[in-house]
Parts: structure tokens; sequence; C-alpha cells
């Protein structure tokens, strides 16, 4: 090999390094601004927070490889072209498709390395990301509340709140609950200004426990036609309630059964997403 074949690889592979790790590094970034305020202070141990921070890193080495290539291609051609290094190439009487002949099959390598890395370890990692993202939502219902959203997570039960607490942990504001727990099909509704979430000893229950608020429930009252029964309306200011919900995945974090995700197109190979297609 020339030794213009190594001055170009050399101009080529530091900045790809260094563009590879920076795009890696953003991209995280991105991963953590979206949920930070849902992993960080929610009693989830460092190394869980690891793990899926790993996998959410392997998932994004598709697309930070081709941001990478471009970026530190820009940059090299740049740089070779500012300091009339391709002058000086061409006047040595090697011509430019020459010079680049072994990026080309640098390139042809990272590409072959990608769809390899693509088709057997990305879907591997999506797997493990996806479970792992699962199963820490359903550990703490507080992940899954998003301020100025109704969520319906739990069974028979819708829940919005404005906000969440920023200081304390698992702390709600502007608190409504539709309960459809109630047979007559009319749910109950609870509103309240401020609540907290806690968990029983055994872990088997989530208790809400709301401040200042009103609650809200009719119910079919007397009536001796059945063509027009009468209905009763009640309206109960508190201080202080307890509302219990039954949610036994408050325990420590359980890992669920992979293969319970296996069937998603981004835990799929190439082999399996055509198999897949057939049907």
């Amino acid at each position: 090999m020339k030794k213009i074949h190594l001055l170009l690889i050399k101009a080529f592979i530091r900045p790809f390094i260094v563009t590879f790790f920076v795009v890696m590094f953003i991209l995280l970034m991105f991963f953590l601004f979206k949920y930070v305020d849902d992993l960080i202070g929610k009693g989830f141990e460092w190394y869980t927070i690891a793990e899926v921070m790993m996998y959410a890193s392997a998932s994004n080495v598709a697309m930070a490889l081709p941001l990478s290539i471009l970026l530190s291609s820009i940059m090299t051609f740049g740089s070779l072209g500012e300091n009339y290094e391709l002058v000086a190439i061409k006047s040595a009487g090697v011509s430019l498709q020459k010079a680049m002949r072994p990026l080309f099959v640098l390139i042809i390598g990272l590409s072959i390395a990608s769809f390899l890395f693509s088709d057997y370890m990305l879907p591997k990692a999506n797997l493990k990301y996806g479970s792992l993202l699962w199963d820490m939502r359903n550990k703490k219902l507080s992940f899954l509340i998003k301020p100025g959203v109704f969520n319906n997570s739990i069974p028979n039960y819708a829940m919005r709140v404005e906000r969440k607490g920023e200081g304390a942990i698992d702390s709600l504001y502007g608190i409504m609950i539709y309960d459809h727990t109630g047979g007559n099909g009319i749910p109950k509704i609870i509103m309240a200004q401020k609540g907290r979430m806690a968990k029983t000893s055994d872990g088997k229950y989530l208790v809400l426990k709301l401040v200042d608020g009103v609650r809200y429930e009719e119910t079919n009252g007397s009536g001796s036609a059945s063509y027009n029964p009468r209905q009763a309306f009640n309206r109960m200011r508190f201080k202080q309630t307890e509302v219990k919900f039954d949610f036994s995945s408050f325990k420590d974090l359980s890992r669920t059964q992979e293969e319970n995700f296996k069937n998603n197109a981004p835990m799929l190979n190439l082999k399996e997403l055509s198999h897949r297609e057939d049907f």
C-alpha cells in the first residue's frame, strides 16, 4: 500500500472515531432528555438504569454510523482540499480514483459490518431494551402518568393529572379519577388538588392519598315506575381520603419473558421479517 493510501486512511479514521462517539453521545442525550424525569429518583438501581442506557446506545448504532461516515468524509476531504494535499496527490501522478480506492474498500467493509450488526445484534438489543423499559414502566405508575393525558393502565380506572411534583417522589397535582368499578355503568368522579402515591407493605396494592377534593357519585334511587327510575346524585367533599388500586406489579422489578415481545418488527432479523411477510 502506498504512503498516500495510508495518509488518506489515517486522515479518515481519526475524525470517524471522534464523530461516531459524538453522534452516539447526542443520540443518548435525546434518550435521557425523554426519560430522565421518569428514571431518576424512582427507586431504580443504578445498574438497571445503566443497562437500559446500554441497550438504547446499541439501538442507536444503526443511525450513528451513517452520520459519522458522512461527517468524517466531509471533514477529511475538506481538510485535504484546504491544505492543498489533493493538488499534491494529483501532481504526483496519482489520480483521485486510485487514491480513494482504499477508502472505498474501508467503507464497503463498514457497510457489511453495519448490515451484520443490524441483522443479528440490533434485534436482540431492541428486544432487551423494549422488555426492560416495559418492566420499568410497570414497576412505577408515575412513569406511565403523563401530565394532561388520561391514563387507563389500571383496570376500571381512568386518571388524569395536571402536573407531577418535582421534588417529592410520586407527588401529583390537579388529580381527576374516573372510577368504573360500579355495576350501574355510571362512573364515580373524584377530583383532588393534590395527592401522593404509596404502596402497601406486601406490594400488592397502590394507595393514592388525596388531599382537598370532592367526590361525585350518581346512583339509582328508589322508584316505583320501572320506565322512569329515580336517581340520586351525591357530592362529598373531603380533606383527606385514600383510593386503593389492585396493582400487584408494585414490587421489586421483575423481568417479563422476552418471548412476549419477539413478534414486534424491530425485534426481528431479515430472515424472520421475510418469514413474517409470507403470512
